[in-house]
């Protein structure tokens, strides 16, 4: 029984998961990306130079 009960918890709790996506990707369709997104976003696509970063 509790393997049950565990299976149904960790399944709803996909569906929870999903369904925070699902807002959170309208929100965006909405709202456009939020400013951190975008930092985020334009920092992944920085050029790194390992030795500037290690003279900090």
């Amino acid at each position: 029984m509790a393997k049950s009960k565990q299976h149904q918890e960790a399944h709803g709790i996909g569906q929870v998961e999903q369904q925070l996506n699902n807002q959170m990707e309208a929100a965006e369709e909405i709202q456009g990306p939020s400013k951190l997104d975008r930092d985020i976003k334009k920092a992944t696509h920085r050029r790194v130079d390992p030795l500037k970063d290690l003279s900090k």
